[in-house]
C-alpha cells in the first residue's frame, strides 16, 4: 500500500493492460484478449485532445457476435465504449467502489494526473480491498 495506509486505487490496480488502436479489427482484439488472458484493452487515443477507450470481452460478445457482425470486417471504433470512466491512481478505494457501483460498471481505466492510462481496476478487486481494511 502507499505510505499513508490510505487504500488507494493504485494499490489495487492491474498495472498490466494492453492497448490498440481504434482501427484494428475486432479479430485482433480477440486474438490479444485470449493471449494476455484479459477482459478489456484501452484503446489508444488518436491524439492528446482525444479521449481513451475501452474495448472489452463483453463488448465483442454484445457487439459482434450477438448480431452476427465478422470480427475481421468489424473495427474496435465500432463497439468500444468511448469516453471511458476513468479514476485517479490516488482516489480512495471506497469512493471508487462506490462510484463503480453507482454506474453499474465492473470495470475503470486508472489514470494519472496527465489522463495517461496506468492500468485497470475492477470492483471485485476493490469491494475485496474494502473488506480488508
Amino acid at each position: 500500500m502507499t505510505d499513508d495506509s490510505i487504500a488507494r486505487v493504485e494499490d489495487y490496480m492491474s498495472r498490466e493492460f494492453h492497448s490498440i488502436d481504434r482501427d484494428a479489427t475486432v479479430h485482433d482484439a480477440i486474438t490479444m484478449l485470449k493471449e494476455h488472458n484479459l477482459n478489456a484493452l484501452i484503446v489508444d487515443r488518436r491524439d492528446e485532445d482525444d479521449e481513451i477507450g475501452l474495448v472489452t470481452v463483453s463488448d465483442v460478445a454484445r457487439e459482434v457476435m450477438g448480431k452476427h457482425r465478422p470480427p475481421d470486417r468489424t473495427y474496435v471504433f465500432e463497439i468500444m465504449m468511448k469516453p471511458v470512466v476513468s479514476v485517479p491512481a490516488r482516489m480512495k478505494v471506497v469512493y471508487a467502489t462506490r462510484l463503480l457501483a453507482k454506474l453499474d460498471l465492473s470495470q475503470a481505466v486508472v489514470t494519472d494526473e496527465t489522463r495517461h492510462p496506468l492500468g485497470i481496476v475492477n470492483r471485485r478487486d476493490l469491494v475485496f480491498a474494502c473488506l480488508e481494511g
